[in-house]
């Protein structure tokens, strides 16, 4: 399993990222599951971290813009 960094958000709890799959991992504060986005790039991944807001971030550039997976339980 991923490793998540907790992000300083009202929304999200934690980001992970996988640079050679580039594969996002994000996990909201509201559950324990973990969502996955594929073909994120690594400089979109950094921009999500460094966001003012990281919730609004994900919703405006990765949500609904890269596949993702039904949520897996988080560990």
């Amino acid at each position: 399993m991923m490793n998540l960094t907790p992000v300083v958000s009202s929304n999200v709890a934690a980001v992970g990222y996988d640079e050679s799959g580039q594969i996002l991992f994000i996990r909201f504060k509201t559950s324990e599951k973990i969502y996955e986005h594929y073909g994120v790039p690594a400089d979109v991944f950094n921009q999500l971290q460094t966001a003012e807001s990281v919730g609004s971030f994900y919703a405006r550039n990765i949500k609904g813009k890269y596949p993702n997976q039904p949520p897996q339980e988080g560990q």
